[in-house]
């Protein structure tokens, strides 16, 4: 009995906080569709498809998918410059790549992104969610001019907002038993409509009335030409869309301590797209914002991202009257929250406790994240994560010296031996001051690449030149096989050395 009581709360917790993430996500669906130039219903179709794929085929249940921000921005060049068709032809080679992203297994790679550059991530995307509220702050005049909302239009807004942000935050304190997202916008929507409160609502973004989704070939030219044009785009789109989804779902993993499937979820959003792409959608990825009020409210199957796939087609059909006289001051609100919900304020208590490197890189990716890209802001962030580690550990390499019963010197060698380390490397040794057999022991050290075996080729020579005998000890036979100038120079003591292998082409 315990367990159907349990399964019946799951499933009114995921249809509940499904509803709720349609609502939110109608205005955004039109404003993404709104920067790509093209129409709403391009952008609701394409969250009404993405999100239903990727709910039933992705490798992360509970995480929402849809037309994103990020990739809107791609999309307007294309648009503006040859026209929606060669959009959708975009959208499905997009999802080709990352089809074929998938079948690479490339997606576990994404684990390997740094934490400062996940960090910088999420609370850059908090920022960018929070200031995108503000174009809602403004009205549009005819001749596409931009004004700021003043006056008791203003002062409506705002007390719209805070009453909505209050409801969420307030009341779990007195009940759960409906999402308090949910909540706030049934509250203030009730509370515009019986009172005749004139303020902004979505109709005013865009009509969402429309039909089902067709098939659609994209309507261009297959010849070169067109691959020309689409490719660079589509190669792009499908970056930028992988990254997004690939790191939200490492957050959505964090925040549930539960491990989704990368290469599952990039197969299921190459899939959502191409069909996306056929069916006169934008394309999309997964929507952090979206996400967080799912996993906020306790919606961790995949049955909320269906149903919210299915309210988003139902107010299409048959609901737009209404949805759009839902004030936009309550969708505002939800998303503050979200944003206040994503930023991860415990990185402020990091300062001073953490390498400063880590807080460098952290605001860097934040920082370009905000003011430029997210695909560059990811990729700076982890090459300048690999320098700086490359940076840190070259620093480590250094040497302990004695002299054996023999006469004979001894290097007893410390840390890794690599492409960053070698010009340290070469000042530990004095071949001139050095008696005429030296020992290098590589016990406590690790050749990593075939420049660290550079650097002992040079350093056996710097020996021969000495008129000494340089002897290798604990060092990996392989390492000896692409020894080139140092081969007849140096002896290596094979019985005692280890049997790990040096990354060479040489070595098959």
């Amino acid at each position: 009995m315990q367990s159907i009581n349990q399964n019946f709360k799951e499933i009114r917790i995921n249809i509940l906080s499904g509803l709720t993430v349609a609502l939110a996500m109608v205005p955004e669906a039109i404003a993404f569709a709104l920067i790509a130039q093209v129409s709403p219903l391009t952008g609701l179709y394409a969250a009404f498809m993405v999100s239903l794929i990727t709910s039933i085929f992705g490798g992360r249940p509970g995480m929402i998918s849809g037309a994103t921000g990020a990739l809107a921005v791609v999309m307007v060049a294309l648009v503006v410059e040859h026209g929606i068709e060669y959009l959708f032809a975009t959208v499905v080679m997009m999802g080709f790549l990352q089809v074929l992203f998938s079948v690479a297994k490339l997606g576990k790679f994404i684990r390997m992104v740094p934490r400062p550059v996940m960090l910088g991530f999420v609370n850059g995307l908090a920022v960018v969610i929070f200031l995108a509220q503000f174009n809602h702050f403004k009205n549009i005049a005819n001749d596409g001019s931009e004004s700021w909302i003043s006056g008791q239009p203003l002062l409506v807004m705002l007390s719209l907002i805070a009453m909505t942000v209050s409801i969420i935050y307030l009341l779990p304190k007195l009940t759960k038993a409906v999402p308090s997202t949910l909540a706030g916008i049934a509250f203030v929507s009730l509370l515009v409509f019986f009172f005749n409160i004139e303020t902004k609502t979505v109709g005013d973004l865009g009509s969402i009335s429309g039909g089902l989704p067709s098939f659609h070939a994209p309507q261009v030219p297959l010849n070169l030409d067109t691959l020309i044009i689409i490719f660079p785009y589509a190669l792009i789109l499908a970056s930028i869309g992988l990254i997004e989804t690939l790191l939200t779902l490492n957050l959505i993993d964090d925040m549930t301590n539960t491990r989704g499937k990368p290469n599952r979820e990039s197969m299921a959003q190459g899939f959502a797209n191409i069909v996306t792409g056929f069916f006169g959608g934008m394309g999309g990825c997964a929507m952090i914002g979206q996400s967080m009020i799912n996993v906020n409210n306790g919606a961790l199957k995949r049955l909320s991202g269906v149903v919210t796939a299915f309210f988003l087609i139902f107010f299409i059909l048959f609901a737009s009257e209404w949805i759009e006289m839902i004030p936009l001051a309550a969708l505002i609100g939800v998303m503050f929250v979200v944003a206040e919900k994503t930023f991860e304020w415990g990185t402020l208590r990091l300062f001073g406790k953490v390498p400063k490197q880590d807080v460098f890189v952290g605001l860097l990716v934040g920082a370009v994240t905000v003011i430029a890209d997210l695909a560059l802001a990811v990729f700076l962030g982890v090459i300048v994560s690999a320098l700086v580690f490359a940076w840190e550990h070259a620093k480590t390499i250094k040497v302990q010296t004695k002299i054996d019963n023999k006469g004979w010197k001894i290097y007893e060698l410390e840390g890794t031996l690599f492409f960053a380390s070698i010009a340290n490397f070469q000042t530990l040794f004095t071949p001139e001051e050095d008696p005429d057999d030296i020992v290098i022991d590589f016990k406590y050290s690790k050749v990593a690449d075939h420049s660290a075996i550079t650097a002992i080729d040079a350093l056996a020579v710097r020996y021969q030149s000495s008129g000494k005998k340089l002897h290798l000890k604990h060092l990996s036979p392989d390492c000896l096989e692409v020894l080139e100038n140092a081969k007849g120079m140096i002896e290596v003591n094979l019985l005692e050395d280890p049997k790990y292998h040096i990354a060479d082409d040489k070595l098959g």
